[in-house]
Protein backbone atom coordinates (compact mmCIF):
# COMPACT_ATOMS: atom_id res chain seq x y z
CA UNK A 1 0.00 0.00 0.00
CA UNK A 2 1.30 3.40 -0.71
CA UNK A 3 0.89 6.31 1.36
CA UNK A 4 0.65 9.70 1.31
CA UNK A 5 0.53 12.29 3.70
CA UNK A 6 -0.66 15.68 3.67
CA UNK A 7 2.60 16.98 2.40
CA UNK A 8 2.70 14.50 0.00
CA UNK A 9 -1.58 15.90 -0.88
CA UNK A 10 0.34 19.13 -1.40
CA UNK A 11 2.47 18.48 -3.74
CA UNK A 12 1.08 16.27 -5.67
CA UNK A 13 -2.29 18.15 -5.98
CA UNK A 14 -2.03 21.57 -7.66
CA UNK A 15 -5.24 24.01 -8.41
CA UNK A 16 -5.23 23.63 -11.61
CA UNK A 17 -4.95 19.25 -12.09
CA UNK A 18 -7.53 19.54 -9.53
CA UNK A 19 -9.93 21.51 -11.27
CA UNK A 20 -8.86 19.48 -14.73
CA UNK A 21 -9.70 15.93 -12.66
CA UNK A 22 -13.16 17.44 -11.12
CA UNK A 23 -14.24 18.54 -14.47
CA UNK A 24 -14.00 15.41 -15.96
CA UNK A 25 -15.03 12.97 -13.28
CA UNK A 26 -18.25 15.32 -12.80
CA UNK A 27 -19.12 14.58 -16.83
CA UNK A 28 -18.73 10.27 -15.32
CA UNK A 29 -21.16 11.08 -13.04
CA UNK A 30 -23.91 12.44 -14.54
CA UNK A 31 -23.75 9.73 -17.01
CA UNK A 32 -23.96 6.84 -14.58
CA UNK A 33 -20.34 6.43 -14.32
CA UNK A 34 -20.03 6.52 -10.72
CA UNK A 35 -21.58 4.42 -7.82
CA UNK A 36 -22.59 7.32 -5.22
CA UNK A 37 -24.38 5.90 -2.01
CA UNK A 38 -25.02 8.66 -0.25
CA UNK A 39 -23.11 10.39 2.82
CA UNK A 40 -23.36 8.42 6.01
CA UNK A 41 -22.81 10.60 9.22
CA UNK A 42 -22.22 9.42 12.36
CA UNK A 43 -22.02 12.40 15.66
CA UNK A 44 -19.69 11.97 18.06
CA UNK A 45 -19.85 14.64 20.22
CA UNK A 46 -21.40 18.22 20.43
CA UNK A 47 -21.22 20.10 16.98
CA UNK A 48 -18.59 16.84 15.78
CA UNK A 49 -19.44 14.07 13.03
CA UNK A 50 -17.67 11.69 11.30
CA UNK A 51 -18.45 11.28 7.77
CA UNK A 52 -18.51 7.63 5.85
CA UNK A 53 -18.28 8.02 2.12
CA UNK A 54 -17.85 5.36 -0.42
CA UNK A 55 -18.13 4.97 -4.13
CA UNK A 56 -16.67 3.74 -7.44
CA UNK A 57 -15.98 4.71 -10.84
CA UNK A 58 -15.49 3.64 -13.97
CA UNK A 59 -13.03 6.21 -15.44
CA UNK A 60 -10.89 6.24 -13.57
CA UNK A 61 -11.53 2.86 -12.41
CA UNK A 62 -11.29 2.56 -9.42
CA UNK A 63 -13.25 2.19 -6.05
CA UNK A 64 -12.73 3.40 -2.21
CA UNK A 65 -14.08 5.08 0.90
CA UNK A 66 -13.13 8.68 2.50
CA UNK A 67 -13.60 8.58 6.42
CA UNK A 68 -13.38 11.51 7.89
CA UNK A 69 -14.02 13.50 10.83
CA UNK A 70 -15.76 17.04 10.87
CA UNK A 71 -14.62 18.97 13.72
CA UNK A 72 -15.86 23.03 12.77
CA UNK A 73 -13.86 24.25 15.65
CA UNK A 74 -10.47 22.89 14.30
CA UNK A 75 -9.21 25.62 13.06
CA UNK A 76 -9.21 27.68 15.99
CA UNK A 77 -6.59 25.19 16.86
CA UNK A 78 -4.53 25.44 13.89
CA UNK A 79 -5.70 22.24 12.50
CA UNK A 80 -8.49 21.17 9.72
CA UNK A 81 -11.63 21.13 10.40
CA UNK A 82 -11.87 18.06 8.30
CA UNK A 83 -9.50 15.17 9.28
CA UNK A 84 -9.28 11.60 8.10
CA UNK A 85 -8.10 9.41 5.31
CA UNK A 86 -9.01 8.22 2.16
CA UNK A 87 -8.12 4.82 1.04
CA UNK A 88 -8.02 3.27 -2.37
CA UNK A 89 -8.67 -0.44 -3.93
CA UNK A 90 -7.58 -1.38 -6.70
CA UNK A 91 -10.24 -3.00 -9.44
CA UNK A 92 -8.90 -5.83 -10.91
CA UNK A 93 -8.50 -7.96 -7.57
CA UNK A 94 -10.15 -5.79 -4.76
CA UNK A 95 -6.79 -5.44 -2.75
CA UNK A 96 -6.14 -2.12 -0.81
CA UNK A 97 -3.33 -0.12 -2.61
CA UNK A 98 -3.40 3.32 -0.98
CA UNK A 99 -4.35 5.36 2.16
CA UNK A 100 -4.11 9.08 1.84
CA UNK A 101 -4.73 12.18 4.13
CA UNK A 102 -8.14 13.15 3.70
CA UNK A 103 -7.97 16.72 5.22
CA UNK A 104 -6.18 18.61 2.37
CA UNK A 105 -7.76 16.67 -0.24
CA UNK A 106 -11.13 17.48 0.61
CA UNK A 107 -10.49 20.80 1.15
CA UNK A 108 -7.94 21.09 -2.49
CA UNK A 109 -11.23 19.08 -4.34
CA UNK A 110 -14.01 21.22 -2.55
CA UNK A 111 -12.38 24.51 -4.37
CA UNK A 112 -11.96 22.85 -7.48
CA UNK A 113 -15.64 21.87 -7.85
CA UNK A 114 -15.96 25.68 -7.29
CA UNK A 115 -13.59 26.49 -9.26
CA UNK A 116 -15.28 24.35 -12.50
CA UNK A 117 -18.77 25.40 -11.80
CA UNK A 118 -17.58 28.58 -11.91
CA UNK A 119 -16.01 28.57 -14.98
CA UNK A 120 -19.48 26.64 -16.41
CA UNK A 121 -21.69 29.07 -15.39
CA UNK A 122 -20.19 32.94 -14.11
CA UNK A 123 -19.99 35.89 -16.80
CA UNK A 124 -16.62 35.39 -18.25
CA UNK A 125 -15.48 39.06 -17.33
CA UNK A 126 -16.16 38.29 -13.66
CA UNK A 127 -13.42 39.72 -12.02
CA UNK A 128 -15.21 41.25 -8.41
CA UNK A 129 -14.98 38.17 -5.59
CA UNK A 130 -16.79 37.95 -2.62
CA UNK A 131 -15.50 34.96 0.42
CA UNK A 132 -17.65 35.08 2.89
CA UNK A 133 -15.77 32.52 5.32
CA UNK A 134 -12.41 33.04 7.06
CA UNK A 135 -11.14 29.21 7.46
CA UNK A 136 -9.03 26.80 5.08
CA UNK A 137 -12.32 26.61 2.52
CA UNK A 138 -11.87 30.30 1.78
CA UNK A 139 -8.12 30.09 1.10
CA UNK A 140 -8.69 27.40 -1.43
CA UNK A 141 -11.82 29.01 -2.53
CA UNK A 142 -9.75 32.05 -3.44
CA UNK A 143 -6.64 30.06 -5.12
CA UNK A 144 -9.57 28.16 -7.24
CA UNK A 145 -11.12 31.49 -8.50
CA UNK A 146 -8.24 32.90 -9.23
CA UNK A 147 -7.60 29.89 -11.48
CA UNK A 148 -10.88 30.24 -13.72
CA UNK A 149 -11.85 34.19 -13.60
CA UNK A 150 -9.75 36.97 -13.97
CA UNK A 151 -10.25 38.33 -10.68
CA UNK A 152 -8.92 41.68 -9.67
CA UNK A 153 -10.51 42.25 -6.29
CA UNK A 154 -11.35 40.35 -3.15
CA UNK A 155 -13.59 40.96 -0.42
CA UNK A 156 -13.24 38.97 2.70
CA UNK A 157 -16.56 38.63 5.20
CA UNK A 158 -15.83 37.08 8.63
CA UNK A 159 -17.88 36.89 11.50
CA UNK A 160 -14.47 38.20 13.93
CA UNK A 161 -13.14 41.31 12.36
CA UNK A 162 -9.46 40.23 13.53
CA UNK A 163 -9.70 37.04 11.37
CA UNK A 164 -11.35 38.81 8.53
CA UNK A 165 -8.28 41.10 8.71
CA UNK A 166 -5.75 38.15 9.45
CA UNK A 167 -7.15 36.26 6.50
CA UNK A 168 -6.77 39.35 3.87
CA UNK A 169 -3.40 39.87 5.30
CA UNK A 170 -2.41 36.69 4.72
CA UNK A 171 -3.74 36.78 1.13
CA UNK A 172 -2.62 39.98 0.12
CA UNK A 173 1.40 38.20 0.72
CA UNK A 174 -0.06 35.31 -1.68
CA UNK A 175 -1.17 37.69 -4.31
CA UNK A 176 0.79 40.97 -4.19
CA UNK A 177 -1.13 42.25 -7.42
CA UNK A 178 -4.69 41.89 -5.77
CA UNK A 179 -6.74 44.58 -4.28
CA UNK A 180 -8.36 42.68 -0.81
CA UNK A 181 -10.54 44.56 1.55
CA UNK A 182 -12.53 42.67 4.18
CA UNK A 183 -15.01 43.14 6.92
CA UNK A 184 -17.83 42.09 9.04
CA UNK A 185 -20.86 43.27 7.09
CA UNK A 186 -22.02 40.33 4.67
CA UNK A 187 -24.81 42.66 3.11
CA UNK A 188 -22.12 45.41 2.21
CA UNK A 189 -19.55 42.89 1.21
CA UNK A 190 -21.48 41.38 -1.33
CA UNK A 191 -22.72 44.34 -3.30
CA UNK A 192 -21.00 45.04 -6.68
CA UNK A 193 -19.66 41.46 -6.50
CA UNK A 194 -19.51 39.04 -9.38
CA UNK A 195 -18.55 36.32 -7.69
CA UNK A 196 -19.97 35.50 -3.95
CA UNK A 197 -18.93 32.01 -2.56
CA UNK A 198 -20.25 30.87 0.71
CA UNK A 199 -17.84 28.89 2.89
CA UNK A 200 -18.64 29.04 6.24
CA UNK A 201 -19.59 26.71 9.34
CA UNK A 202 -23.06 28.24 9.83
CA UNK A 203 -26.13 26.83 10.76
CA UNK A 204 -28.41 29.71 9.85
CA UNK A 205 -28.63 31.64 6.42
CA UNK A 206 -25.32 34.15 6.35
CA UNK A 207 -26.35 35.87 2.84
CA UNK A 208 -29.84 36.57 1.83
CA UNK A 209 -31.71 36.71 -1.67
CA UNK A 210 -32.70 40.15 -1.01
CA UNK A 211 -29.10 41.24 -1.29
CA UNK A 212 -28.11 39.49 -4.87
CA UNK A 213 -27.68 41.61 -8.05
CA UNK A 214 -27.78 41.14 -11.18
CA UNK A 215 -25.19 38.59 -13.00
CA UNK A 216 -23.98 37.20 -10.06
CA UNK A 217 -22.47 33.82 -9.62
CA UNK A 218 -22.62 31.66 -6.44
CA UNK A 219 -20.87 28.98 -4.85
CA UNK A 220 -22.85 27.43 -2.05
CA UNK A 221 -19.93 25.04 -0.18
CA UNK A 222 -20.22 25.17 3.69
CA UNK A 223 -23.38 22.84 4.54
CA UNK A 224 -23.21 19.65 3.85
CA UNK A 225 -26.15 18.39 6.19
CA UNK A 226 -29.80 18.76 6.29
CA UNK A 227 -29.93 20.82 9.71
CA UNK A 228 -27.51 24.00 8.56
CA UNK A 229 -27.76 26.24 5.67
CA UNK A 230 -26.30 29.41 4.39
CA UNK A 231 -29.07 30.86 2.32
CA UNK A 232 -32.32 31.93 2.64
CA UNK A 233 -35.04 30.94 0.74
CA UNK A 234 -35.27 34.20 -1.26
CA UNK A 235 -31.35 33.47 -2.48
CA UNK A 236 -33.04 29.82 -3.74
CA UNK A 237 -35.73 31.35 -5.71
CA UNK A 238 -34.09 34.43 -7.40
CA UNK A 239 -31.31 31.84 -9.28
CA UNK A 240 -31.25 29.40 -11.24
CA UNK A 241 -30.01 26.39 -9.50
CA UNK A 242 -27.49 23.92 -10.55
CA UNK A 243 -26.27 20.81 -8.11
CA UNK A 244 -23.07 18.59 -8.15
CA UNK A 245 -25.09 15.20 -7.77
CA UNK A 246 -29.03 15.21 -7.42
CA UNK A 247 -29.53 12.38 -5.25
CA UNK A 248 -27.37 14.28 -2.13
CA UNK A 249 -28.93 17.22 -3.44
CA UNK A 250 -32.39 16.63 -2.73
CA UNK A 251 -31.18 14.66 0.51
CA UNK A 252 -29.11 16.54 1.99
CA UNK A 253 -29.40 20.50 0.81
CA UNK A 254 -31.06 22.03 3.93
CA UNK A 255 -32.18 24.71 2.08
CA UNK A 256 -33.68 22.57 -0.73
CA UNK A 257 -35.19 19.61 1.84
CA UNK A 258 -37.24 22.34 3.74
CA UNK A 259 -38.68 24.41 0.65
CA UNK A 260 -39.93 21.41 -1.17
CA UNK A 261 -41.15 19.65 1.98
CA UNK A 262 -43.24 23.47 2.55
CA UNK A 263 -44.27 23.41 -1.00
CA UNK A 264 -42.28 26.57 -1.97
CA UNK A 265 -40.33 24.80 -4.59
CA UNK A 266 -40.95 21.64 -6.54
CA UNK A 267 -38.05 19.43 -7.48
CA UNK A 268 -38.01 21.11 -11.15
CA UNK A 269 -36.29 24.04 -9.30
CA UNK A 270 -32.94 22.28 -10.17
CA UNK A 271 -31.94 23.03 -13.77
CA UNK A 272 -28.93 20.48 -13.46
CA UNK A 273 -26.27 18.92 -12.53
CA UNK A 274 -23.20 20.51 -13.43
CA UNK A 275 -21.65 17.41 -15.27
CA UNK A 276 -24.92 17.74 -17.82
CA UNK A 277 -23.76 21.45 -18.58
CA UNK A 278 -20.41 20.96 -18.89
CA UNK A 279 -20.95 17.72 -21.38
CA UNK A 280 -23.50 20.11 -23.40
CA UNK A 281 -26.27 18.52 -22.34
CA UNK A 282 -28.38 21.11 -20.44
CA UNK A 283 -27.93 25.04 -20.42
CA UNK A 284 -26.13 26.85 -18.25
CA UNK A 285 -26.26 30.96 -17.57
CA UNK A 286 -28.98 31.98 -19.52
CA UNK A 287 -28.15 35.83 -19.80
CA UNK A 288 -25.73 38.05 -18.27
CA UNK A 289 -28.43 39.18 -15.84
CA UNK A 290 -29.39 36.10 -14.65
CA UNK A 291 -27.76 34.78 -11.15
CA UNK A 292 -26.55 31.17 -11.22
CA UNK A 293 -26.10 29.19 -7.84
CA UNK A 294 -23.70 25.94 -7.38
CA UNK A 295 -24.89 24.29 -4.52
CA UNK A 296 -21.82 22.04 -3.99
CA UNK A 297 -22.37 18.93 -1.28
CA UNK A 298 -19.47 17.37 -2.41
CA UNK A 299 -19.27 13.81 -3.09
CA UNK A 300 -17.27 10.81 -3.58
CA UNK A 301 -16.76 10.36 -7.05
CA UNK A 302 -14.36 13.34 -6.31
CA UNK A 303 -12.52 12.40 -3.47
CA UNK A 304 -11.62 9.11 -5.34
CA UNK A 305 -11.09 10.74 -9.28
CA UNK A 306 -8.33 13.94 -7.13
CA UNK A 307 -7.22 10.68 -4.69
CA UNK A 308 -6.36 8.03 -8.28
CA UNK A 309 -4.60 11.47 -9.85
CA UNK A 310 -1.92 11.77 -6.52
CA UNK A 311 -1.63 7.81 -6.37
CA UNK A 312 -0.69 8.03 -10.04
CA UNK A 313 1.56 10.62 -9.59
CA UNK A 314 3.27 9.45 -6.44
CA UNK A 315 3.89 6.10 -8.34
CA UNK A 316 5.41 7.96 -11.32
CA UNK A 317 7.80 10.24 -8.83
CA UNK A 318 8.65 7.65 -6.26
CA UNK A 319 7.14 9.94 -3.61
CA UNK A 320 4.72 8.62 -0.69
CA UNK A 321 5.91 5.33 1.91
CA UNK A 322 5.19 1.93 0.72
CA UNK A 323 3.94 -0.05 3.45
CA UNK A 324 3.36 -4.14 2.97
CA UNK A 325 0.81 -6.12 4.86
Amino acid sequence: MKVLSNADIAALLPMDAAIAVVDAVMRRVSVGGAQLPLRHVVPVGGKNMMGVMSGALDAPQCYGVKLVSLFPDNPARGLSGHRGAVVLFEAETGGAVAMMDAGLLTAIRTAAASGVATRALARPDAERLTLIGTGEQGEHHLEAMLAVRPIKSVHVVGRRAERAESFAQNARDRHPGLAITHGTDAQAGVRGADIICTVTNAAQPVLMGDWLEAGQHLNVVGASVPSKREIDDAAVLRTQVFADYRPSFFAQAGEIVEMIAAGAISEGHLRAEIGEVLAGDAAGRQSADAITLYRSLGITAQDLAVAQHCLDRALAEGRGQDVAF
